[in-house]
């Protein structure tokens, strides 16, 4: 099957990207201190080189005592951005297009027992999972002061010559908990029973990165219905509930949503075969992003225990991309284990295509 549909151009704002290719968000952790070193830039630019149409960075987070759950994740603040500028630059230089991803995890900490936040964990409501309290909920002055670090990373972003950005807002991380009505119990205005009050955090959220990157910069905001927490958790349980989730994002100044799956080809909803992104560009009217275990044949989360993917077939995304039920296709392990796999995919070698080994999240290769 041709995959013309993979290789069209795609605009949006001032972003031009010259094909349908993401590079999805993928926490490295190899930034010490959280600054990114000269391998981080060296990483992203050989994605570049390898035809990647638009690198969305591992998660980076805003400034907050406790926004990462790694000492090696990285900011995006203070003595970190001259770093990220160089990343920038080496991407540009490659002829690439980068954005970073803006994040804080919230309550979902990390499992090193040699990290400790530096200050009160940000949540909701204390929750680290539905039923168990371990945290004091934010108060008004934490919220407001997360909504502004959010402004202030995308004020960087722009200065840094970046190209777009994403809010990370799915996962079960800060901005999802708030969503989540298993994690946000509040009984104030960042509460309650409908969606669109629970998403009340992520709307002004999304308003100060809007104002903080200006007018032409593309905002992408990632989504997902399933938490680290509870793989079977959804948000929306029909298409108008994922209205009254994703309109008002889309009021606030989302350009494009990142729909994210475990797996893509699975429809969202019964009696329908559009998934996660399908809908939600149906919804919106704005483009979308699909992702979810793409070019692979083994989903992503059993890498974590370390099994192995071996390449699959491309016939059903280019299908679907050719029907345009979403716009763009992120794809991660595939592109950890190959930063060639673009040009590989593009002129038909797919005999070269590489398998998937745990291993190739142990390096910057």
């Amino acid at each position: 099957m041709s995959v013309d549909a993979l290789f069209r151009p795609f605009q949006v704002k001032s972003l031009k990207m010259p094909n349908r290719i993401v590079m999805a968000p993928m926490t490295r952790s190899f930034s010490p201190g959280g600054v990114p070193t000269e391998d981080v830039a060296g990483y992203y630019r050989r994605r570049a080189e390898g035809q990647v149409g638009l690198i969305i960075t591992e998660g980076t987070v805003v400034e907050r005592p406790a926004a990462r759950n790694d000492a090696a994740v990285p900011v995006f603040h203070g003595e970190a951005l001259p770093e990220w500028k160089k990343v920038v630059e080496e991407v540009h230089a490659a002829g690439g297009l980068i954005a970073p991803q803006l994040w804080h995890v919230g309550a979902a900490r990390g499992q090193g027992a040699d990290w400790a936040p530096l200050g009160k964990v940000d949540s909701p409501s204390g929750l680290t999972a539905p039923g168990k309290q371990k945290y004091e909920p934010m108060t008004e002055e934490d919220i407001a002061d997360t909504i502004a670090a959010f402004g202030a990373s995308a004020r960087a972003s722009r200065e840094l010559g970046f190209d777009a950005a994403e809010i990370h807002s799915a996962h079960g991380y800060l901005i999802d908990q708030f969503y989540w009505n298993g994690l946000n119990a509040r009984g104030d205005r960042w509460g309650g029973p409908s969606i669109a009050e629970r998403a009340r955090f992520g709307v002004e959220v999304v308003k100060a990165v809007r104002e903080g990157l200006g007018p032409d910069i593309p905002l992408i905001i990632r989504l997902s219905q399933w938490k680290q927490q509870d793989f079977d958790a959804k948000i929306a349980l029909n298409p108008d509930e994922m209205g009254e989730w994703l309109l008002p994002l889309s009021d606030a100044g989302v350009d494009v949503f990142h729909c994210s799956q475990r797996r893509f080809w699975e429809p969202e909803f019964d009696g329908s075969d559009l998934n996660f992104a399908g809908w939600a560009k149906v919804i919106t009217g704005k483009p979308t992003i699909s992702v979810g275990s793409v070019g692979l044949d083994g989903e992503f989360i059993a890498a974590f225990g370390g099994a192995g993917s071996r390449p699959a077939s491309l016939d059903g995304l280019v299908q679907r991309m050719e029907r345009e039920e979403f716009d763009l296709i992120a794809v991660g392990r595939a592109l950890l284990a190959d930063p060639n796999w673009v040009v590989k995919v593009r002129d038909g070698r797919q005999d070269e295509l590489k398998d998937f080994e745990r291993s190739a999240m142990m390096t910057l290769s």
